[in-house]
């Protein structure tokens, strides 16, 4: 068996995960990750009971109970870096024994959820909506670091895209594609939610497609062209920071993973939320309902 050194498993003197400051005893089987720390308590405030309340830096952790559920809800930041470092260290509170610096035998599977804010690219998907991502296409770089091997869906959906734009320069990169968990993408979208496809960015502005004064488009189109790509009956339906990088982080590790996003602007018809806070809540208390 491998042993991590110091300089790999960076622990606290204390006994915790370096950057999380977590404990393994705190975390829960089920995790809910959000971006923003203040979304945090808002997720929290629905629990019968917390146990522990731990911050550093951006990440911010609760920890309690909903009946005889057990859930942490933690806050990643902005960001597919910041996935790597979240559901690495995730992944060694649960899966390594901190003693011994060894993967412990009997390994668990989490299941985590991301309960986050997008922009919808579907005009029939309108503000203050929800939806919940089937596949990522990731246009950061970070999965490309790491050895794994598609699944056939992920290569499907890799194949036709790539057919689909007749590939080459049509992208600022080389998109990787990862797949959510099945099982955990019907137990939250039931019947009445739609389910697509999520473009993972690695920034907000020019990776997204805006522009303010940051200069002319290297790629003016892409954005629209890849909201008319069609996977089966998938539609790329959103666009955001996180979802691939969580999926495929997920898969490698051994966890379920999925993504809920609050549609917050529609990027195809120019319209931003009147009340993005309230909508977000209302995804909060869907979520947390459908997962107890």
């Amino acid at each position: 068996m491998p042993v991590f050194p110091n300089s790999e498993l960076i622990l606290t003197p204390g006994g915790r995960i370096y950057h999380l400051n977590l404990h393994p005893s705190e975390v829960a089987p089920v995790v809910i990750t959000v971006g923003d720390p203040g979304r945090v308590p808002r997720v929290s405030r629905h629990f019968d009971r917390i146990d522990t309340k731990v911050q550093k830096r951006e990440f911010v952790t609760h920890t309690g109970w909903i009946g005889a559920q057990r859930i942490t809800v933690i806050s990643s930041g902005i960001g597919p870096d910041n996935i790597d470092i979240v559901l690495n260290e995730l992944d060694a509170l649960v899966n390594i024994d901190f003693e011994t610096r060894q993967p412990r035998t009997q390994l668990r599977a989490l299941d985590i959820i991301r309960i986050g804010t997008t922009g919808g690219l579907q005009p029939d998907i309108p503000v203050d909506s929800f939806v919940v991502s089937r596949f990522g296409i990731g246009l950061d770089n970070m999965m490309h670091f790491y050895q794994r091997s598609p699944t056939l869906s992920e290569a499907e959906l890799y194949d036709d895209l790539r057919d689909y734009l007749q590939y080459a320069g049509q992208l600022p990169t080389e998109p990787y594609i990862c797949e959510a968990n099945r099982e955990l993408v019907a137990a939250v979208a039931k019947k009445d939610l739609p389910t697509g496809i999520t473009l993972t960015c690695p920034g907000f502005y020019g990776p997204q497609g805006r522009r303010l004064r940051g200069g002319s488009a290297l790629h003016p189109d892409w954005l629209h062209r890849l909201s008319k790509f069609q996977h089966k009956e998938l539609a790329v339906t959103n666009l955001e920071m996180e979802s691939a990088a969580i999926f495929g982080m997920a898969r490698l590790l051994g966890h379920r993973a999925t993504s809920c996003n609050a549609i917050i602007a529609n990027r195809a018809t120019h319209t931003f939320s009147k009340a993005p806070k309230e909508t977000v809540d209302r995804l909060i208390e869907t979520v947390l309902e459908r997962i107890t």
